[in-house]
């Protein structure tokens, strides 16, 4: 269970949900009692990723010692916090819902984003939706990032973003991470519970977290799991249908938006086939016709999967501790 350099699953056993989800169900009893905590907190988003670790939680520790955390924002979660309620009441857990807005607003979150979305668009209002999209995947290309803002009238513009506008909005935004985590530990501390982390393995890989934020955990039980395999243990676990079957979302900006635009460029069942074949070394010829690509795109999804990991390394990296003389 401990966090390494070997993120690659097991490609060569056929993966059983149900197997899979008895020994994750017990590998986090044994985390626990290792860390010496009573139980879990599981910050529960209303997707398939916190739902199965809260699941697995629940079927190990026994529903009576995991909490469900719901920490919604004013703008986006609302039925994320609907769906998990719903998911508390069908695993028995206890929950608690905590909104984030106050802490946000009390740290100047509004004014930051106002003010680097403005940078692109100065006739912003606050009122105004908004998301942050990347450019498609193309061979030998670099990502470039665009802010879109939805009007009043209900049109959409989209802008290149400069780098220092793009930094300081990713940097406004991932406060809300940050403040989901401080409130997951608050309770952790309070109940004598490990804190559970929900990335799956190709978010893992990828680096698709926030630092100090939903990177930080105790335990990762799905780290080393597909999205597919993720769902599937969704399926065994009998998570209530609008929980096993939500698309991934990334639950940050105030228009919708999918992990595919904002991150990896590519829909989560394409992206689990590129990082699996990427682990593996399949060659990109041999790829293509499964993902529906040409072998040149094949090649660049490579390349930005390796690009990624190096650009995201920072994010894995433990403190570091120089060497001193004194």
């Amino acid at each position: 269970m401990r966090e390494g350099k070997d993120r690659g699953p097991h490609s060569s056993q056929v993966f059983d949900p149900a197997a899979c989800a008895d020994r994750l169900a017990q590998a986090i009893v044994d985390a626990v009692r290792e860390l010496g905590r009573k139980g879990a907190v599981v910050a529960v988003s209303g997707g398939v990723d916190s739902g199965v670790c809260a699941g697995l939680s629940a079927r190990g520790l026994g529903a009576d010692h995991v909490l469900c955390l719901r920490l919604p924002e004013r703008d986006l979660s609302e039925r994320s916090s609907d769906l998990g309620l719903e998911l508390a009441q069908s695993l028995g857990t206890r929950t608690e819902e905590e909104s984030i807005s106050g802490a946000l607003d009390a740290l100047g979150y509004p004014g930051r984003v106002d003010e680097a979305i403005r940078s692109v668009f100065p006739d912003y209002e606050p009122s105004w939706r908004h998301k942050l999209v990347r450019s498609s995947p193309a061979t030998g290309a670099m990502i470039v990032f665009s802010l879109v803002v939805e009007r009043p009238d209900g049109s959409q513009e989209r802008r290149r973003m400069p780098s220092a506008a793009y930094r300081d909005l990713l940097a406004a935004t991932n406060m809300k991470q940050r403040l989901r985590k401080l409130i997951e530990y608050t309770w952790a501390d309070r109940l004598g519970y490990a804190v559970i982390g929900t990335p799956n393995l190709v978010e893992y890989d990828q680096g698709f977290f926030v630092k100090g934020g939903d990177g930080l955990a105790d335990i990762k039980p799905i780290a080393r799991l597909y999205k597919q395999q993720v769902y599937a243990l969704a399926q065994e676990l009998g998570l209530p249908p609008g929980i096993a079957s939500r698309s991934p979302t990334t639950e940050t900006f105030s228009l919708p938006q999918s992990q595919e635009e904002f991150y990896f460029g590519h829909p989560h069942e394409r992206m689990d086939e590129l990082l699996r074949g990427h682990t593996e070394g399949v060659a990109p010829a041999e790829l293509a016709s499964r993902v529906e690509l040409s072998v040149e795109e094949v090649e660049a999804a490579y390349l930005e999967i390796e690009r990624r990991r190096v650009a995201t390394h920072y994010l894995h990296a433990a403190a570091l501790l120089p060497d001193s003389d004194c």
